[in-house]
């Protein structure tokens, strides 16, 4: 029908307007409903994906967390330290775990050094011990840890057998100048065979006599005898001004040379300390006997 004042134009847009509005007020209801069913959906675990529901059927997978850590348990052990390792006068620096073992603390010198665990004397503030770790014992950064000890090589070297090191120090002798041609050696020799000597016989080894060995001369060109105390384990040196009583223990060496010239006498040294320095030289020690003093000194004597 047509409304007075109301061109036709304007009645059709008023009826669209009302026919619009009757459809949102339709819809309306439907969407609080909706609105009112998501926050049950979400608190009992349901909704759509996108709501943090996985779908039917998979699993939900969490988002990785990043761990904290409080500055003790598993974070604490591998706390490192660093150390001076001293051994052999070489050094190593070392960054080790300060709850390692003074045993684990070896394995890792091993490694540096070759050295075997049993082999090793560690010390910090004492002997380091085996079973602690270094936090316990205090370790700190920069400390000094002292290792002892050798290694497998130098402990076959040392244990070379006895023959075969007198092999190689003879060896090492030939090739030096002999000791008769040396001046300090010269000297007393080139005075000539003592008037009084004693009879050599070369080629031929005797025990030693009773009596005392005379008629040599010593480094200082004076005379010497030597006197073999068996019973009492002892070499008499004797000169004219006094006479030294040597307990046979003592005397570390015994060295000999035959004289150029006068093969059947021997240049011969007794060494009373550690070094060459310490040797108490004899001239003219007849050849038979060589062996037999030799034997008797250094412990080896035996009865014929």
């Amino acid at each position: 029908a047509a409304f007075p004042g109301v061109p036709r134009g304007g009645l059709y847009t008023i009826i669209m307007a009302a026919a619009a509005a009757a459809t949102d007020g339709a819809e309306e209801p439907g969407m609080e409903a909706e609105a009112q069913e998501l926050p049950l959906g979400c608190g009992g675990g349901g909704g759509s994906p996108a709501a943090g529901r996985s779908p039917e059927g998979e699993e939900r997978r969490e988002p990785p967390q990043a761990s904290v850590s409080n500055g003790g348990g598993e974070d604490s052990g591998r706390e490192l330290v660093e150390l001076k390792v001293i051994w052999n006068k070489n050094k190593y620096d070392v960054k080790f775990c300060l709850d390692s073992t003074g045993a684990e603390l070896k394995q890792k010198i091993h490694s540096l050094t070759g050295l075997p665990p049993a082999m090793q004397k560690v010390m910090f503030k004492g002997l380091l011990p085996e079973e602690k770790t270094l936090r316990e014992i205090k370790v700190t950064n920069g400390a000094k840890i002292m290792v002892v000890g050798s290694t497998i090589n130098d402990v076959l070297a040392v244990n070379t057998p006895k023959e075969a090191a007198q092999q190689e120090v003879k060896a090492e002798e030939n090739k030096k100048e002999p000791l008769c041609r040396q001046k300090q050696h010269r000297k007393v020799l080139d005075k000539g065979k003592p008037d009084d000597v004693m009879p050599s016989v070369k080629g031929v080894q005797e025990r030693l006599p009773t009596v005392p060995l005379s008629g040599m001369y010593n480094k200082s060109g004076g005379k010497v005898r030597l006197t073999f105390k068996l019973e009492q384990d002892q070499l008499w040196i004797g000169t004219k001004e006094r006479t030294e009583k040597l307990p046979m223990g003592s005397i570390k060496n015994v060295v000999s040379e035959p004289i150029e010239g006068h093969e059947d006498y021997h240049m011969m040294a007794f060494q009373l300390g550690p070094t060459e320095a310490s040797y108490y030289w004899v001239y003219w020690v007849p050849t038979q006997y060589v062996d037999a003093i030799k034997d008797t000194v250094l412990g080896k004597w035996q009865y014929f």
